[in-house]
């Protein structure tokens, strides 16, 4: 069976099981979202006092809106200065602040990790070994016995809280890769009625990629004990049943259903393609803030009478950045017309900077830019833009909005939502050109409507980067009226929406089927 055909399977299951019942599938179960990351951070600041740090990012602010309208329990490694210091006995806190509580609370439930738990679970085996490995980047694939001891004691720490929190029409939802033992771990341990969901945020590979997992077989298994497990494309969940035929020959992979028996339990794959938050992205993108910083930087950087593309990107060896430099080398190169008409506005955030592979890729991205510079750079003109500054949401929009193309070029990523606020802030008239890897989740449902690269050809990436900025008006808007289709279909707030319908619907069906017998 194809992906589109699972695809249409698994949405005509969920249609016509919302049928056959005749009653809105919105559930009103409280919710237990388990997290690696926390929504909510309480810091000391110079004076002593306590600061909040709000949710960033269009994921948490979803998840944080459905929290506060559930009035459920977030469970999280509570990772700030103060934090310890705001929770009761247990380790609750009520979020958010005081001042916003008008808009609805909930219970954020704090985990602590130790400092070699940190090191280990976190830095070592979810990032050291899974990220690696999930991303087909093996060469970076480090493996000791104290992340796995630690990772698997982590998880168990986390399923601890969890467990206090979780009654018989509790929705216990996991996030992501660091907690993939979690949800066996915590089945026997919850009543008949409790519902186990878990979102794979990161691309699952093929079984000649995940065959060099160390410790595979468990991160399966763990994964097995799931009611619902949902990953962002329809091939990930289809490399994830591959994998669990390979690994686990006694399992019943009914490929057809998207469904999996395995030790009892029968566990449900999806895919949920995650979006942005478009209407938050269309008023920052408008904002005086953004304008003003756009006004501010083109000043800066003499960038007012030129041609602009923008890349945005975590300082991470999954995103490509050194081979999007290499295509922009070799289009100043092999097109001098563009030299001094078209500059790269390069936005990176360090990330994980602990790690060897991350210190690596950072030095080498500020290093390549600056022998670029050096090489085609005049007084009046700088190829490359970079910067590591924090910037507000309202910045990037207002660098979205004011690029002619954007360069979103990963060898690896599970969708990239990234490319969706580019076109999320170009708002109704925009006619910008989103040239998007293939190798992302995103392409998948976007790249009709793209410019296709693949990041480790450079003379066809270049290539590319030339047939956008010459491309005719015409096209470019059409291009992106589509994309601004496409992507607001698939809000995020849609997203969320489809992720409980499903569990509605699967509870409905489940229920339909113990009356039956």
């Amino acid at each position: 069976m194809n992906v589109s055909d699972v695809s249409s399977s698994l949405s005509s299951r969920r249609a016509s099981a919302s049928e056959r019942d005749g009653r809105s599938t919105q559930t009103t179960d409280d919710v237990v979202v388990v997290s690696n990351r926390q929504p909510y951070r309480h810091e000391y600041d110079d004076e002593g006092g306590i600061n909040v740090s709000r949710p960033t990012g269009g994921l948490t602010s979803a998840l944080d809106a459905a929290m506060r309208e559930r009035n459920g329990t977030w469970i999280a490694w509570g990772d700030g200065s103060a934090d310890r210091d705001v929770v009761d006995d247990d380790g609750h806190v009520t979020v958010p602040p005081d001042e916003e509580k008008e808009e609805g609370t909930y219970t954020l439930n704090r985990v602590w990790l130790s400092e070699e738990q940190v090191e280990n679970y976190y830095l070592g085996f979810s990032n050291r070994v899974l990220w690696p490995v999930c991303h087909s980047m093996l060469m970076n694939v480090h493996s000791e016995a104290a992340y796995w001891q630690d990772y698997e004691a982590v998880n168990d720490q986390f399923v601890d809280n969890v467990a206090r929190h979780v009654g018989e029409s509790t929705i216990v939802w996991f996030q992501d890769y660091h907690l993939s033992l979690a949800p066996r771990m915590l089945e026997s341990r919850v009543p008949d009625g409790a519902f186990l969901a878990h979102f794979w945020h990161i691309p699952w590979p093929g079984w000649d990629m995940f065959r060099a997992c160390p410790h595979g077989e468990d991160i399966i298994s763990g994964l097995l004990g799931n009611d619902l497990l949902g990953f962002h494309v329809p091939r990930y969940g289809e490399n994830f049943m591959e994998c669990v035929e390979q690994t686990f020959p006694d399992a019943e992979v009914d490929r057809d259903a998207a469904e999996i028996t395995f030790r009892g339990k029968t566990t449900t794959i999806e895919a949920f393609p995650l979006g942005v938050s478009v209407d938050t992205i269309r008023t920052g993108a408008k904002s005086e803030a953004a304008e003003s910083f756009w006004a501010e930087f083109a000043d800066e950087h003499h960038l007012n009478e030129k041609r602009v593309s923008v890349g945005v990107d975590r300082l991470d060896y999954t995103k490509g950045i050194p081979e999007r430099f290499e295509a922009l080398e070799r289009l100043w190169e092999d097109s001098p017309e563009w030299r001094g008409s078209l500059t790269h506005v390069q936005i990176g955030s360090k990330s994980r900077s602990e790690i060897e592979e991350y210190m690596d890729i950072q030095t080498e991205v500020e290093e390549e830019a600056a022998r670029i510079n050096e090489r085609f750079g005049t007084d009046e003109w700088e190829p490359i833009v970079y910067t590591t500054a924090h910037l507000s949401d309202e910045a990037l929009y207002g660098a979205y909005t004011h690029s002619d193309i954007a360069l979103i070029s990963p060898l690896r990523d599970g969708m990239n939502l990234v490319a969706q606020e580019y076109v999320a802030a170009q708002g109704d008239d925009g006619d910008g050109v989103l040239l998007l890897s293939d190798q992302t989740g995103a392409h998948d449902y976007m790249g009709e409507w793209t410019v296709t690269v693949r990041p480790q050809n450079t003379d066809e990436f270049a290539s590319a980067i030339d047939d956008a900025l010459r491309m005719p008006a015409s096209e470019r808007r059409e291009r992106m009226r589509e994309l601004r289709n496409r992507v607001e279909d698939a809000d995020v707030s849609r997203w969320m929406h489809s992720i409980f319908e499903t569990v509605a619907t699967m509870r409905n069906a489940g229920t339909e089927g113990s009356d039956d017998e």
